[in-house]
């Protein structure tokens, strides 16, 4: 697909909303130019004139080729009025509607509770119903969210941060994923430096931490998949953490022990002793063969069993990960996933849509997905299974080129929301990250400003320039210090 852009600066906001509709598609975005021709081909242009805008959007899909223009008095409406346009003629060039019309954003919920601050609630469901296009059923999502999400973020001062630990390792690479995680196979010889440096790292931030007078609410462990280091190993780094860190008001521990070929007996009871009260357990599919075609190694008996073993040992906060749209899945396979998870009866449910990330074997090897109407059409179910079983949405975000343009929603049982996942989404504090590929968001307490500091992706790279991570957390200081 060629996208011409004439005379504008929304390109960004155009060629999210083509691949909406063509999430298959490559597109070669044009500047100011009439070279170029594709059997697709989206030309936007703008127009000023005297004192008003004139916004036209063009769309040759090989026999099918339609216009359509209007006239805009301000300039900063142009961009979301040519976007409508935009999406009009492509809804009618494949017969398909997105659920959440022009709204590309990463976090809906977020632009919900600052239209419900600057407008009031009623007019901001009329603006997501009215500009945005966005059906009613997922303003109704939006708004339910957001309501969930303000109690959440009201925990937070100037003094509120959390920690997350990345660990960007995992048994195998699942055929959906594009996170920088390395394969035991090929990396196991890394862990113990890496274990090493990581310790190093929890030592110097937690220094930083209590000298500046910050306050812990949670601490979150990532991936990859944290479990597959040994038990000893996540004893050690528990121990860092809690040596380190003042506990004193901490609100909520997670850890993602995530796959069931990683968690073991030790490593759960090295878990619980060092105080974790959350953990996730994700089947991703309730269904063998798909597991299997996505790349994992476990059974889902071996779900359930891990499940029933970390019951026994204590743990009353779970979550369950499920994804739309997996490679082999069905509507009816999707469905029975569902009823089990919410049969097994875990205190949180977070539902992904698939997304197709471009360095995925799913992309790369040209892998057969569902739909952007199939994968809603699991998700309405999903969602109206949960509200029956006492779940509530209570976070929410979307992922780059996922199907449809829908969304991954947190649905918990009321009192069990993650904090974390608030905190990190909506950006309401500050969020200290440890570990390759972390990054830390340092939070202007009383504004939108948050400037970030980067760790080296890569394991190898994070161990042999462990000084330059050093001399860059020294900034934490320096931001904090700007605010006094």
């Amino acid at each position: 697909m060629i996208l011409r852009v004439i005379n504008h600066k929304f390109h960004y906001e155009m060629e999210n909303l083509c691949r909406v509709f063509y999430p298959y598609e490559s597109i070669r975005v044009v500047r100011d130019s009439d070279e170029g021709e594709d059997a697709l081909t989206v030309v936007t242009a703008l127009e000023e004139k005297e004192n008003e805008f004139r916004i036209s959007v063009n769309v040759k899909i090989n026999t099918f080729n339609k216009e359509s223009e209007e006239i805009c008095e301000q300039l900063e409406d142009c961009e979301r009025r040519m976007a409508v346009l935009l999406f009009e003629i492509l809804r009618t060039a494949t017969g398909y509607t997105p659920q959440w019309g022009i709204l590309t954003g990463v976090r809906p919920s977020k632009l919900m509770n600052t239209l419900i601050s600057e407008n009031g609630t009623d007019n901001a469901v009329a603006y997501f119903n009215d500009k945005l296009l966005v059906s009613p059923r997922k303003t109704e999502l939006a708004l339910s969210v957001a309501n969930a999400e303000s109690k959440i973020m009201k925990m937070s001062d100037e003094k509120s941060f959390s920690l997350y630990v990345s660990i960007p390792f995992c048994p195998t690479r699942c055929n959906y994923c594009s996170f920088v995680s390395h394969s035991i196979a090929q990396a196991k010889k890394l862990l113990p430096e890496y274990v090493d440096k990581l310790c190093e790292e929890i030592r110097q931030t937690a220094a930083i931490a209590n000298e500046l007078g910050l306050r812990l609410e949670s601490v979150y462990w990532g991936g990859g998949t944290p479990t597959t280091l040994s038990a000893e190993q996540l004893e050690r780094i528990c121990k860092e953490i809690r040596n380190g860190f003042d506990f004193s008001e901490l609100r909520e521990y997670t850890i993602e022990a995530g796959r069931a070929d990683t968690v073991t007996a030790d490593k759960l009871d090295a878990m619980k002793a060092a105080g974790v009260g959350r953990i996730s357990i994700n089947p991703q599919t309730f269904n063998d063969s798909v597991l299997e075609a996505i790349g994992r190694r476990h059974t889902v008996a071996d779900v359930k069993r891990v499940y029933a073993m970390a019951r026994e040992k204590g743990f009353d906060n779970i979550n369950m990960d499920l994804i739309a749209g997996l490679t082999s899945d069905t509507f009816e396979s999707f469905c029975n996933s569902v009823d089990t998870a919410v049969e097994l009866n875990p205190e949180n449910i977070t539902l992904h849509t698939l997304a197709l990330k471009r360095s995925s074997t799913i992309v790369t090897g040209g892998v057969d997905v569902e739909s952007g109407e199939t994968a809603n059409k699991m998700l309405e179910y999903a969602q109206n299974k949960f509200y029956s079983a006492g779940y509530i949405p209570y976070y929410m975000y979307r992922q780059s080129r996922s199907l449809g343009n829908l969304e991954n929603v947190g649905w918990c049982k009321p009192g069990y929301e993650c904090l974390y996942n608030v905190f990190m989404m909506e950006e309401c504090h500050t969020v200290l990250a440890v570990g390759a590929g972390a990054v830390t968001k340092l939070k202007e307490p009383y504004g939108r400003s948050i400037e970030r500091i980067f760790n080296f992706k890569y394991p190898y790279e994070y161990i042999s320039r462990f000084e330059t991570i050093t001399e860059r957390k020294k900034y934490i200081k320096e931001f904090y210090g700007k605010l006094v």
